[in-house]
């Protein structure tokens, strides 16, 4: 396939991404949080706590210019990066230029909702700070089941950025102050909830920690089999 941008046969060409990401106005919001899109602690945890391993097929949702990507590609793992927004594709395809193992990183034009994925292809797929972009969280949940493989794991991450906690919660807010484009809460039980629905099994779901940061997170795996009637 070579390494351009992806479009599945059976998806369109276009992206599905949230509204508010595209255009120049989601080009100047991005430019803002640049430094942390670019390398991020919590995507480096992220793929840790996945636990990627040489080899596998591994999705990450929201790739934005590759924070998670790189880090998933450098432990061996083809990554399929799906990331709606055009001039980040672009920025992640430059970026992909200057990395050792470029030949593991494919571009997808693609949202949670529509990944443009195989069916039953991947073993591992996460979103780091893109929950709150879905426009359809349960069709995004029904998306997760139907790539992942029988025992194929998911890792969803939200950062609490209103917790006075988080190390970055002042900036947030001061960035922010009068935008109406805010992180909306992500409620862990909810999501929870939708990725039973779509048939795959919860190991965890609320507020923790990652990488010294406050999150919602959610762990999930496929069943190895279906369960019997």
């Amino acid at each position: 396939m070579g390494h351009s941008e992806h479009h599945a046969p059976h998806e369109p060409a276009t992206a599905h991404g949230n509204e508010h990401d595209q255009g120049w106005r989601g080009m100047v919001r991005y430019l803002s949080h640049a430094r942390s899109l670019w390398r991020s602690e919590v995507n480096e945890a992220v793929v840790q706590r996945l636990d990627v391993r040489p080899g596998e097929r591994v999705v990450d949702i929201g790739a934005g210019v590759g924070a998670g990507t790189v880090v998933a590609a450098g432990r061996g793992a083809h990554v399929l990066a799906v990331e709606p927004t055009p001039y980040m594709r672009r920025t992640l395809g430059l970026r992909r230029l200057a990395q050792a193992g470029r030949g593991r990183i494919e571009i997808v034009d693609g949202a949670a909702e529509a990944t443009g994925v195989a069916s039953s292809s991947v073993d591992a797929a996460w979103a780091v700070n893109s929950m709150h972009h879905w426009t359809t969280p349960e069709v995004a949940y029904g998306e997760l089941a139907r790539i992942l493989r029988p025992g194929g794991r998911v890792l969803l991450v939200d950062e609490d950025f209103d917790d006075p906690s988080h190390p970055d919660h002042e900036a947030f807010a001061e960035r922010h102050s009068g935008d109406h484009h805010h992180f909306h809460m992500v409620d862990p039980a909810d999501v929870a909830r939708g990725l039973r629905q779509a048939g795959l099994d919860v190991d965890s779901a609320g507020k923790d920690q990652i990488a010294g940061s406050p999150a919602f997170i959610i762990a999930a795996t496929k069943p190895d089999a279906e369960p019997a009637d």
